[in-house]
């Protein structure tokens, strides 16, 4: 999966059928899609639209998730409706999914955890998975990337909200300190946001949980 920006995946050729007019399609089947495919890219991913995703604090749109369904090469191009070999499959590719071409990705033998450079000072604002709560290995969404300096390979702390709790002498309502609860990697950067992997949960950690410098 990926985060794109503003309508790129609305501006992006879509699914129309599968060859032989089924309605929905896998690994080892052919679909057709309709729209403006980009000149010489060949392989594609198929994607579909997951939520949007806004800043805590300031309320920007930081990105939408583009979950990624499966994918495959195009065989065929003609008036703008081309043909897709599809070579795999998560789940059911339906009518109206996406195609965006694919991004190399560079793996090497060899991975240096990093500090970041700056001061970082965030949240994880969603679970892949859609789960409620994550540990080791789990991947997350974080509400900081490129522009806040954030790289591949930079490893942050991950801290628990203090719970909020009243004090018996003045009945003042109290947040306590923040708990450390695990540390993480990030592995893909965008321009506002990152992806990052859980290398170690000392509790279970939730989204809104806080990531900082380690």
């Amino acid at each position: 999966s990926r985060i794109v920006g503003g309508t790129e995946l609305e501006a992006a050729p879509y699914v129309i059928a599968g060859v032989n007019g089924h309605v929905i399609t896998g690994a080892g089947d052919q679909l057709h899609a309709r729209g403006s495919f980009p000149p010489d890219e060949k392989n594609f991913g198929v994607f579909r639209a997951g939520q949007v995703f806004a800043d805590p604090e300031t309320g920007e749109i930081l990105g939408k998730e583009a979950l990624e369904i499966g994918g495959g090469r195009l065989i065929a191009l003609e008036n703008g409706l081309g043909t897709l070999s599809v070579e795999r499959s998560n789940e059911e590719i339906r009518i109206e999914d996406r195609l965006l071409p694919v991004i190399e990705q560079k793996i090497t033998a060899t991975f240096y955890p990093s500090a970041p450079e700056g001061e970082v000072s965030g949240v994880i604002l969603a679970i892949e998975g859609g789960v409620s709560s994550v540990g080791r290995l789990d991947v997350v969404a974080l509400n900081r990337g490129a522009r806040e300096g954030l790289k591949e390979g930079n490893v942050l702390a991950i801290k628990k909200a203090g719970e909020v709790v009243r004090d018996p002498v003045t009945q003042e309502a109290v947040r306590l300190p923040a708990a450390p609860a695990g540390v993480l990697m990030v592995f893909r950067v965008f321009e506002k946001m990152s992806y990052g992997l859980v290398l170690n949960a000392q509790q279970p950690i939730k989204v809104m949980d806080t990531i900082t410098n380690p």
